[in-house]
């Protein structure tokens, strides 16, 4: 899709497995399994989506997925399933890793960075090894001392290697990484996570990362248990839900498996969305 000289593309890393009730948080079972279904062992089917950018002469991928360092106990956890992966289907498009100048974790749960690195022998390496790799400072920070309710979504592998190749660009708050390309701070997930904005030719994309990760949580007390500051996630929810429909913004869902991207409409008082489909 473009957006005047801004151009972009969603990839997906494929799907994995989470615990419905944890993706939903307060919200029961009754009403959250009308519109995701959980498997017998109560968990839903969600994408990794990924945004492939060309804007200012530069290729730029946002989230690279959760990439392939996993053992086979995590793998009957989180049921990884897709082919071709990430890397392989930026391959497919004429860009090999290498080619890649900017990579934007929106944060760093694993199954948004895990294809910042890949194993070779036996050691973990930038898959992409020309680019600058983007994160909040403080994200970076707490993801080297995660809580105990959180650590089991760090996994150092995906994040320190850019440290020992100087790699990281590290940010303090909003920012425009080029022109057209805004990152926006907004907590709730979590302290640091952030949201991306794009803007070209008079039309904006709005990508949601873990703010909003599926249609489903469109709805405002619609939160994940996973949420270290749920009320937070609320305000931000209430600020850029009405925001992205008023500027008629193109949304887009890092979790989404079915209509990741589409407008939102207020009707009856709530918003909801119409899909759009687009190139992949």
């Amino acid at each position: 899709m473009k957006l005047g000289d801004l151009e972009f593309w969603l990839l997906t890393d494929g799907t994995f497995r989470l615990d419905g009730g944890a993706m939903f948080g307060v919200i029961p079972r009754p009403m959250w399994e009308r519109v995701s279904p959980p498997d017998g062992r109560n968990r839903i089917l969600m994408a990794m989506n990924s945004l492939l950018i060309r804007a200012a002469g530069k290729w730029i991928l946002i989230e690279t997925g959760a990439g392939d360092k996993w053992d086979a106990k995590r793998k009957d956890i989180y049921s990884f399933e897709g082919s071709p992966r990430l890397p392989e289907k930026l391959v497919a498009r004429g860009i090999p890793p290498e080619k890649i100048d900017i990579v934007i974790n929106t944060h760093l749960h694993f199954d948004h960075c895990g294809w910042n690195t890949r194993i070779v022998n036996g050691e973990a390496v930038p898959v992409f090894p020309n680019a600058r790799y983007f994160v909040q400072q403080g994200e970076l920070e707490h993801a080297k001392a995660p809580t105990e309710r959180d650590h089991a979504s760090y996994f150092p592998e995906n994040f320190v290697p850019m440290e020992k190749s100087g790699q990281w660009s590290l940010l303090n708050g909003d920012a425009e990484v080029v022109p057209g390309i805004e990152l926006i701070r907004v907590p709730g997930h979590n302290r640091d996570m952030m949201c991306v904005r794009l803007r070209g030719g008079g039309k904006t994309a709005f990508f949601f990362a873990d703010l909003i990760p599926t249609a489903a949580h469109l709805s405002y007390p619609w939160i994940m248990a996973y949420d270290l500051y749920p009320l937070t996630t609320l305000d931000n929810k209430k600020k850029w839900i009405p925001q992205a429909a008023r500027e008629g913004s193109l949304v887009i869902f890092g979790h989404e498996v079915g209509t990741p991207a589409g407008y939102l409409r207020e009707k009856d008082k709530k918003y909801v969305m119409e899909p759009v489909v687009l190139d992949s």
